[in-house]
């Protein structure tokens, strides 16, 4: 893991923060008839890490010290994030978003997926208002690219629920597309807008894909392994649903090899006790030795992240510092 500079960024994270919060609660979420548009107000101010408006900004200080210019636009990240949050959550059936019922309860399912695809075509709006228009086409066809592998993302996840025979290079091809492409977009948009090179802003959303994929597999290690005061939702979760993830993928090969299969008979079962099945599933993992197994290939793909990201040239050294430090915190997260 690289170790911590001594840094002067030309900004701090919680003024970024604040910009942030700032520009969501003015964004124009008002219109008829209510019901389409009051989900989309509510969905945005639930909070949330705001990482990818964060890497924009983070983005684009590399190559230019105004960072406040890149906001708005950072912003239609975050509103992409939160209409794909809002979808999933529809087809997750899932009660809970933040603390707080999903959309989909508080109003219904019809009215969230239409108000989902209002959140889209104005993700397209505000980022014809917000990107200069010599800039305009490239960004367009990059998050094209980006949003288009995002929906494929989810289509294999979901797909994967009904599979036997998922393999760990598919997993994570399929957490590089629903959740790392977004990273690397929003990286990639901040180096486009602060002025960057193609091929910067290329690198730089090398920086974030492989970042995200570390981001995915953090995910999956905390599901089963976090502190269950500060983790903020259900610890086993992934365990219970039988969710493919990298763990379980990596435990079913190990025991393969094994010839054992104390963990596809946990899977098989319909009937069980969550918390005996959370219990004995990890168990089996610690047995296998695969939470160190998966924070290993964790690890892996952060410092791939730093490698690049210490290759790339910049205007400014100090920002490249404060975007590693940001990409450390989120490998090192307790939630």
């Amino acid at each position: 893991m690289p170790q911590e500079t001594t840094i002067n960024p030309t900004f701090s994270l919680q003024e970024a923060q604040k910009a942030l919060e700032t520009h969501i609660k003015n964004l124009n979420t008002e219109g008829k008839p209510a019901d389409l548009y009051a989900p989309i107000k509510y969905i945005m101010s639930l909070g949330g890490k705001r990482m990818r408006p964060l890497l924009v900004l983070l983005g684009y200080s590399l190559y230019d010290s105004e960072w406040k210019n890149a906001v708005s636009p950072a912003i239609v990240t975050e509103v992409f994030h939160n209409f794909t949050l809002l979808h999933d959550d529809i087809m997750d059936n899932a009660p809970i978003r933040r603390g707080q019922p999903t959309a989909h309860e508080k109003w219904n399912e019809n009215t969230a997926l239409l108000s989902g695809d209002l959140m889209l075509i104005k993700t397209y709006q505000w980022f014809g208002e917000s990107i200069p228009s010599d800039k305009f086409h490239s960004v367009l066809q990059l998050f094209n690219a980006c949003a288009i592998g995002v929906c494929e993302g989810q289509q294999f996840d979901m797909e994967f629920e009904s599979r036997n025979d998922v393999e760990i290079k598919e997993y994570l091809e399929m957490i590089k597309l629903k959740t790392a492409v977004l990273l690397g977009f929003s990286l990639e948009l901040g180096a486009i807008l602060g002025g960057a090179k193609p091929y910067e802003a290329q690198q730089l959303r090398e920086v974030g894909i492989s970042a995200g994929i570390g981001f995915q597999l953090h995910d999956d290690i905390l599901d089963v392994y976090a502190d269950p005061k500060t983790f903020g939702k259900r610890v086993g979760g992934d365990i219970i649903e039988n969710k493919k993830t990298y763990l379980m993928l990596t435990a079913l090969q190990k025991e393969k090899e094994a010839g054992k299969n104390d963990l596809q008979n946990w899977i098989n079962k319909t009937d069980f006790d969550e918390a005996e099945k959370v219990k004995l599933v990890t168990q089996i993992y610690n047995n296998l030795n695969i939470r160190q197994f998966a924070e290993d290939k964790m690890n892996e793909y952060f410092e791939k992240s730093y490698q690049t990201l210490e290759n790339l040239s910049v205007r400014h050294e100090n920002q490249k510092q404060f975007l590693k430090q940001f990409l450390m915190q989120i490998q090192e997260r307790q939630k």
